[in-house]
């Protein structure tokens, strides 16, 4: 892979962590792991149509993944990796500022 083709992936995996609703399903994802997306509802406090919305974004972008069972389907992130930058860039975000 050439320079510019992984600036370009890096910059699509940005892209698709860029909404709040997406940073903190990643975070949850990373701190407890594979989750329901009624768990994700209850955690995030949001309506499930906009859980399911924001992970489809997720998924077409592999940063989660997803595996059915029985009726319902299990999220989790598809490496640690994405754990990492998302928790730097809130942490980095949370710092207070000269």
């Amino acid at each position: 892979m050439t320079d510019t083709e992984a600036y370009q992936r890096a910059s699509d995996l940005l892209r698709a962590l860029a909404a709040t609703v997406r940073v903190a399903i990643v975070t949850e994802l990373a701190e407890h792991g594979e989750r329901y997306v009624h768990e994700l509802v209850d955690a995030l406090k949001v309506p499930q149509p906009l859980v399911s919305q924001h992970l489809r974004v997720l998924r077409g972008s592999a940063v989660v993944r997803a595996q059915r069972r029985g009726r319902e389907i299990a999220y989790s992130l598809v490496d640690e990796h994405i754990a990492h930058i998302v928790a730097d860039a809130v942490a980095h975000a949370g710092e207070k500022r000269l």
